[in-house]
């Protein structure tokens, strides 16, 4: 076990590096194709793609995954149980958002520009859910490089669509150019699932046993899956109505609404994902961690829950801290690289400290999530999302523009990291 936990790690943590530089590319060509504008309107609409991931998806993954990291159960027919779940869920999703595009557009985000990009976001839907469903299964067995690999040619493949459609659509309006952004992921997420597959072991032979969903398993996924989807559901319900709160009460204090969105999309679009850019490292620690955890909390082993989860915050806290020095020391450089833009220098810099806590939240949602405590974490980030709000719209009227939003997502982060930590001290 724990020759395939570090060795796992490893090739996520390489596979995450890799599709990170390659993500770095991406935003580089993005940035400069579409420019301020467009990078404004995709974060406006960004919250919405993240609520409908949220919904689709069900945490069916981290479900599948547990579930095959225990190894008690039959794998091929816990895949084929999440199905018509998944299917179920992906049509009503669909509908919906194509049917109140419009008014969320309008009535919700005030931009009717939004309309087509959320109908876009409709058509992505199915071939994320159904790519995360098939890599769950290599995540419960430990088997990282089939996932690093369909990552890394899911990445080339967006780099090459982007490049060839965005400098076509943009001539066309930014609605066609944020349009064209989303859909990518239809091809890019289809060619993943395919090398997915592929990797499928020789053994896996579908039976018609298989293939007939077990209510047993059903049970057991929905047991694990709910829990994990409301509190998702939650933050991204929340973070739907973020900019709209913001738009709300800074208009009423008398800033533009041009500003605030293009404030938005500096935060959002800029400071948020560089901060963010080497998460890779605890994201990987914490997909390896998970199966793990499961499996020597199926077993009762504290004492081994312990030193993993130990080893994992000082690998995080020491990446956290690596990318506060390095980025307090060239902010402007990052900056300038990234996005051609030193935009948001003074955001980036309030945000820094603070974000050494975010960088452990991965591991330890992974252990909470391994521990069974779902529901607690959903009560964890319920209660940081609302104090983020309240701050945001207490804030709004002491003329400190969108750092009322820089204070809400510093509190989130410092409330959330300590109820994680609280709860796990108290389980283990």
């Amino acid at each position: 076990m724990k020759e395939k936990f570090i060795k796992s790690t490893i090739t996520l943590i390489l596979g995450g590096f890799i599709t990170k530089i390659l993500g770095l590319f991406i935003k580089i060509i993005t940035t400069r194709v579409i420019g301020l504008e467009g990078i404004s309107l995709y974060s406006l609409i960004l919250p919405t793609f993240s609520l409908a991931m949220t919904i689709t998806t069900l945490s069916l993954p981290i479900s599948i995954s547990k579930l095959v990291a225990e190894d008690k159960y039959n794998n091929k027919s816990i895949i084929f149980s999440t199905l018509p779940i998944s299917i179920i869920i992906n049509i009503i999703v669909i509908i919906t958002l194509i049917l109140s595009s419009k008014f969320l557009s309008i009535n919700l985000l005030n931009d009717e520009r939004c309309i087509y990009p959320i109908i876009a976001i409709s058509l992505t839907l199915p071939f994320i859910s159904m790519s995360s469903l098939i890599r769950s299964y290599f995540f419960g067995k430990q088997q990282m490089l089939p996932h690093v690999i369909s990552n890394i040619i899911e990445q080339i493949t967006r780099i090459i669509l982007i490049l060839i459609f965005i400098p076509h659509t943009i001539k066309q309006g930014i609605v066609n150019a944020v349009c064209s952004l989303i859909l990518v992921n239809i091809i890019s997420e289809t060619i993943s699932f395919i090398i997915l597959f592929i990797f499928l072991p020789n053994k896996f032979n579908i039976t018609k046993q298989d293939i007939k969903p077990n209510k047993k398993y059903i049970k057991n996924i929905l047991n694990i899956s709910i829990p994990n989807t409301i509190g998702r559901i939650i933050t991204s319900i929340f973070y739907f109505f973020e900019p709209i709160i913001l738009m709300y009460f800074l208009t009423n204090a008398g800033y533009s609404s041009n500003f605030i969105t293009t404030e938005y999309g500096i935060i959002e679009g800029y400071v948020i994902p560089l901060i963010t850019l080497p998460n890779f490292f605890t994201i990987a620690l914490s997909n390896s961690l998970l199966p793990v955890i499961s499996n020597y909390h199926s077993k009762g082993n504290k004492k081994a829950i312990k030193l993993k989860l130990k080893q994992a915050l000082i690998i995080s806290l020491f990446i956290g801290l690596s990318v506060l020095i390095i980025l307090r020391l060239f902010p402007d450089f990052f900056l300038k690289l990234i996005y051609n833009t030193n935009l948001g220098k003074n955001y980036l810099l309030v945000l820094l400290p603070v974000f050494i806590l975010y960088y452990i939240q991965p591991p330890l949602i992974a252990v909470l999530q391994g521990i069974n405590k779902s529901k607690e974490l959903v009560i964890h980030e319920t209660i940081g999302i609302i104090l983020k709000l309240l701050i945001i719209i207490i804030t709004s009227k002491l003329n400190i523009g969108l750092y009322t939003l820089i204070l809400g997502i510093s509190i989130n982060i410092l409330i959330t990291t300590y109820l994680h930590y609280k709860t796990i001290k108290k389980s283990i």
